[in-house]
């Protein structure tokens, strides 16, 4: 039952991904362009997922899941510098390639060499962040 579930939920995600324009790459890159030929149109969507996302999560405080044993903690809301760095690497691959891990699999279904570029591109970045990410903790606690 999960599984289907979870097929449901992923299907619907990306659906909205191809509908609402996320899978475009020009049209992200139009809306990262706020000095040029900016395109407002993907703060509704941000808005919509925001919206429902955080009425979810004050609906879930006291509650259990059907489908688990507990819903995940919400992170802990701390800026450090593994969060700035990820933000900063997250936002120069969104604004250079114009899609973002979700979108990139959803744009698989429909083809283009661009696509395909991009995930094996962030499978490769998911393989070498561990090691880097070892490092880079290794290197802070030295200093």
């Amino acid at each position: 039952m999960r599984v289907f579930v979870s097929f449901v939920a992923g299907s619907t995600f990306g659906l909205g991904l191809l509908i609402s324009g996320m899978t475009d790459t020009t049209k992200v890159q139009g809306w990262l362009d706020v000095f040029g030929n900016w395109d407002p149109t993907l703060a509704f969507v941000m808005g919509g997922a925001i919206i429902p996302m955080a009425i979810a999560w004050a609906y879930t405080v006291g509650r259990k899941p059907v489908l688990a044993d507990a819903f995940p903690t919400p992170p802990e809301p701390k800026v450090g510098r593994n969060l700035v760095l990820g933000s900063t690497l997250f936002g120069m691959g969104w604004g250079l390639a114009g899609l973002c891990p979700g979108p990139a699999i959803a744009s698989l279904g429909y083809g283009g060499i661009g696509g395909v570029v991009f995930l094996l591109a962030m499978v490769a970045g998911m393989v070498v962040t561990p090691g880097l990410r070892r490092r880079l903790d290794q290197s802070a606690v030295a200093v």
